[in-house]
């Protein structure tokens, strides 16, 4: 069985996003059980790599004549649908579709045409999305871990440094006014370490921030976080607009609780006092906040223990047995 993948974004960037590297992990894992997989984005050069053919995404669709799929999975994109008519169509959407920007991107018509199957990353996801779009079927596979992020060994000492690696801003400017006037005067050993904010400060801002424990550090890679994760306390993921949030998973695999809102798709996956500690609003982020910091050894051992259990069952090997009983069925 012939299997494309493609996402209308780069992949040749070292730092690819989380679309871009789910595609890359999961078609590389298919490539081992048997079927021949394609993946077409925006790149330099056809190549063969770990199993996988790399096809440029202008190239395919200049050449597409050369090519016959069994099946074609998009990313949030139809644009590939109508160069090849006879394979299956899967639109993998892992953010919101609405119809407005649905008819803006010229995606609505393309979907109601071909309607595809539509596979969901998350049941928030799904229910969020309007029955005017006539797809086939709507199913859901979660996203997964990619093996960045599979911890051989737990770290049980940890720092008291609290995370926030969410590239949308929403709720920082509360999250670090209540740091300064009432986290920081009541416990200065403790850091708020923010990554994934590209905003610039002046110096003499950025050691204001410092002065109170709070460190921006942009863009990082992914063993970067990694490593400050498994030293860390917890991670702080309110969850206003997540369709699924891979920053809770990837945290959790490191022993990471979450402290969110538990909003949007963290409702789902967030198990209060589990893998989560779930807060009514910011003065209560307060008081999760130090209650992590009160508790004694074993307890942060046992909580530490029950994030890295619950991120288990996403792991690649599970997952993947869910899409290739889709692409059985399909």
């Amino acid at each position: 069985m012939k299997i494309l993948f493609y996402t209308n974004s780069q992949l040749s960037s070292k730092s690819l996003g989380g679309i871009e590297t789910l595609n890359l992990n999961l078609a590389k894992h298919l490539a081992k059980n048997n079927y021949e997989i394609y993946i077409s984005a925006i790149c330099s050069k056809k190549l063969l790599k770990d199993g996988v053919h790399f096809i440029p995404i202008n190239y395919l669709k200049k050449n597409s004549n050369k090519y016959k799929f069994d099946i074609i999975v998009g990313s949030n994109d139809t644009s590939l649908y109508t160069y090849f008519r006879k394979a299956k169509k899967v639109l993998w959407l892992h953010n919101k579709l609405q119809i407005e920007k649905s008819l803006r991107k010229k995606v609505f018509f393309p979907i109601n045409f071909h309607r595809p199957i539509a596979v969901f990353v998350s049941d928030y996801l799904k229910n969020r999305t309007s029955k005017f779009f006539l797809f086939k079927k709507r199913i859901v596979i979660p996203n997964f871990l990619i093996k960045d992020f599979l911890i051989k060994k737990i770290n049980y000492k940890r720092k008291n440094i609290f995370v926030w690696s969410v590239q949308r801003e929403k709720g920082l400017d509360n999250l670090i006014q209540i740091w300064i006037k009432r986290i920081f005067t009541k416990n200065k050993s403790t850091k708020l370490f923010i990554f994934g904010i590209n905003k610039t400060f002046s110096t003499s801002k950025l050691n204001y921030y410092k002065s109170k424990n709070i460190y921006f550090y942009g863009r990082v890679s992914k063993t970067k976080l990694k490593k400050v994760y498994q030293d860390s306390l917890a991670m702080i993921c309110l969850g206003y607009d997540e369709t699924f949030c891979l920053n809770a998973l990837e945290a959790n695999s490191c022993g990471l609780p979450i402290i969110t809102f538990a909003k949007t798709a963290l409702k789902d996956y967030a198990k209060p006092n589990y893998n989560s500690f779930i807060a009514k609003n910011f003065d209560d982020i307060e008081n999760k906040i130090f209650y992590l910091l009160s508790l004694n050894n074993n307890k942060k051992k046992k909580i530490i223990q029950n994030s890295y259990n619950h991120s288990k069952k996403y792991q690649l090997k599970f997952i993947e047995k869910k899409w290739l009983k889709f692409f059985k069925n399909i």
